[in-house]
């Protein structure tokens, strides 16, 4: 008796994982019925009764009711809004917001609780942007197309990115004035005067409180509330500084995140998304980092982070073995993070599963995905979506306006100008873009202490293929040069700015230029990458005006992020001016923009304090107005620098476009290899003696 017993209740704590109570009190009851009286037989139907009645409301009951939250975001537009390459003047099928809209169309079909946001660089970056700004204006009753198409498209937050404060801060304002959804920047605050950083206000909402009917699993409605918060680098003010000193500040941008959590969890949020146009740095934080939305993925209170401003995927291979990363999942530090692209060319999906804890709604897991506007089908591109027709039906009016607008001539040019080989020496585009600097401040410095200063000039190869994708070179043809190969040659609206440096600040700001080289080791005998692929080409400054030769068989003086890491290796050599040595307390003036004098990029010397002339002028308007003085382009360059040679001619690779097959005759020690990864062509570069003489 007493070991049946026994039995009896192992066989109650021992039960298997599909234990049905009723079903098993029915077996035991009937299988010690010999042992248990007619009393106790009695008390056990009874229970038995109790428990077929009450089994089902635990055991056969479905799982609670579930949400799925689905976040779509854009980032980095670019006023890429219609599927078209002005520089090309062509159809492009691989970008832009009105592709893009199918997609969105798409996604909110399969799941109507489905929330849209944008995370900044909207307004500046095509010849649209452009004649937007500099051309038509925004007078009243004139809405921006941009913002007209997400107003069509039904965003539901927006925030601010970087080059949003390119065109200045009226045009800002007017740009976003006739924004049906909120636009964020939580870190952006407008400097009040009277010098108590504490009260002063953001320039835009920090945060939106969003409160959405959204339908569970069961078909039940319910009223939730979500939280979005905007935030962007603080850099701001060295990029834009000449715009927006002692208007407006900037904080960090974790910090700023972290309390406007807080408060959109003290008002009722369920779930928080921050929206950040910024990177992923998978560096310890600093305080005032650029690339902060790693940080900000372990901010309590935020359940998930829209990131941008890199133009990269994540998740996606990009991000292989970054420290707290899921690129299965879409998750980073356990919460899902998207960056979709740049220039449309991606959509980002954020998936938040809520359940119900009580009275209230949480969070308890999700993931996160892009989808691409074009796919390799058998090697080649294929477009996975098409346009829509309502939000192309909208552009129509301002895509026509930008063509007549970029198709003006403003000169002829004898000879083809493209970019593919820009980082094996100096290039006639970057000439041209240097000439019209140089020209410009020359005038502008008559009469001045600075007049009788050497002048050097700063020009950057923009467009030279890389993580942009192989169609991302400039390739002007000889004939007709319009605005649109102006903008072609030179993307961005930056101003022009000079700057007074020494021969050693010379030398270092090209020490860190030339960290865009890989270190080649002559005693290698596999192949070996010239170009590191990480350092952006519009960091690779030429300063035209002196003459300069590059050792890449040396490590770079400077790494990555900008910092000094070998401070005993020099990869500049023979700098001279006019055929004489550059010495260190030569004094120079130099050409350059906006951005860099004012120390975008972290270069060395360079932080806005030794600015001797800024202008209004944009260097495209430069650019324009020298070809107009001239007439005809013909296209040749100083040779401002060259490689040192590399001995033993191991093999040196270069990653460029298949149409710079066209162009080897121009380049002697170039042999094209063969076709490489995501449509590029692989060249070997011969950087022997006998070749770079």
């Amino acid at each position: 008796m007493e070991r049946d017993r026994g039995s009896l209740v192992h066989g109650l704590r021992g039960r298997p994982p599909d234990f049905r109570p009723g079903a098993e009190l029915l077996t035991i009851t009937w299988g010690y019925r010999a042992v248990i009286g007619s009393v106790g037989r009695r008390l056990v139907l009874f229970l038995l009764a109790v428990a077929v009645v009450a089994a089902p409301q635990h055991a056969g009951a479905a799982e609670s009711p579930r949400i799925t939250l689905q976040v779509l975001s854009t980032t980095d537009l670019h006023m890429t809004l219609m599927d078209y390459d002005y520089y090309g003047d062509r159809p492009e099928a691989g970008i832009g917001l009105t592709r893009v809209a199918s997609l969105i169309r798409q996604a909110r079909a399969a799941n109507p609780n489905t929330l849209l946001v944008d995370a900044g660089d909207l307004i500046q970056g095509t010849p649209m942007g452009d004649y937007v700004a500099r051309e038509q204006g925004l007078p009243p009753g004139t809405t921006h197309p941009a913002i007209a198409a997400m107003n069509l498209l039904g965003y539901d937050a927006a925030a601010l990115g970087n080059h949003e404060f390119n065109f200045g801060l009226e045009f800002l304002r007017d740009a976003y004035r006739d924004a049906k959804f909120p636009v964020l920047s939580a870190n952006v605050l407008v400097v009040d005067g009277d010098q108590d950083p504490a009260n002063d206000k953001t320039l835009y909402a920090p945060s939106a409180l969003l409160e959405r009917t959204l339908v569970d699993s069961a078909g039940a409605k319910h009223t939730v509330k979500v939280g979005i918060i905007g935030v962007l680098p603080p850099q701001i003010m060295v990029w834009d500084k000449d715009k927006l000193e002692g208007r407006v500040a900037a904080i960090d941008m974790v910090d700023a995140a972290a309390k406007a959590a807080q408060d959109l969890r003290r008002r009722g949020a369920v779930a928080v998304v921050a929206v950040a146009h910024s990177g992923l740095s998978g560096q310890p934080r600093e305080g005032m980092d650029e690339n902060g939305s790693a940080y900000l993925a372990q901010v309590p209170g935020i359940d998930a982070v829209v990131t941008g401003h890199s133009h990269r995927v994540f998740p996606g291979p990009d991000y292989e073995g970054f420290p707290g990363a899921d690129i299965a999942k879409g998750t980073l530090h356990g919460k899902p993070v998207v960056m979709s692209g740049f220039f449309g060319s991606h959509l980002g999906v954020i998936r938040l599963e809520l359940e119900r804890k009580g009275k209230e709604w949480a969070v308890v897991g999700g993931g996160a995905e892009t989808k691409a506007l074009m796919q390799r089908v058998d090697g080649r591109p294929q477009p996975t979506t098409t346009p829509d027709a309502e939000v192309t039906a909208l552009l129509r009016h301002d895509h026509d306006n930008t063509l007549a607008y970029v198709r003006r001539a403003v000169g002829r040019t004898t000879g083809r100008i493209e970019s593919y080989m820009a980082h094996l020496g100096d290039s006639p585009g970057l000439d041209l873009v240097a000439q019209a600097q140089r020209r410009f401040v020359e005038t502008q410095l008559k009469g001045t202490p600075h007049a009788g200063l050497p002048i050097l000039s700063a020009a950057a190869p923009f467009k030279a293929g890389g993580r942009p994708g192989v169609d991302y070179y400039t390739d002007i043809p000889a004939g007709q040069f319009a605005l649109r190969n102006v903008a072609d040659l030179y993307l961005y609206p930056n101003t022009v700015t000079a700057v007074v440096v020494t021969g050693a600040q010379v030398r270092e700001w090209l020490e860190m230029s030339a960290r865009i080289f890989n270190t080649i080791d002559p005693a290698k005998t596999e192949p070996q990458r010239l170009v590191n692929g990480r350092v952006p080409s519009y960091n690779f400054d030429v300063l035209d005006g002196v003459t300069y030769r590059i050792d890449v068989t040396k490590p770079p003086r400077y790494d990555q992020e900008g910092k000094l890491v070998a401070a005993d290796s020099r990869r500049i050599l023979d700098l001279a001016y006019q055929g004489k040595p550059v010495a260190d307390d030569q004094r120079f003036v130099v050409v350059t923009n906006n951005y860099r004098a004012n120390g975008g990029g972290t270069f060395p010397g360079l932080d806005g304090s030794n600015i001797v002339y800024s202008g209004t002028e944009t260097i495209q308007q430069l650019i324009a107005d020298h070809i107009r003085q001239i007439g005809v382009v013909e296209p040749s360059t100083n040779r401002t620098w060259s490689f040192a040679p590399v001995p033993d001619n191991p093999t040196i690779l270069y990653d460029s476009s298949p149409k710079a097959q066209e162009l080897l005759s121009r380049y002697p020690n170039v042999t094209y290899q063969g076709p490489g990864e995501n449509g590029f062509s692989v060249y070997k570069v011969d950087l022997s003696a006998k070749a770079v003489k």
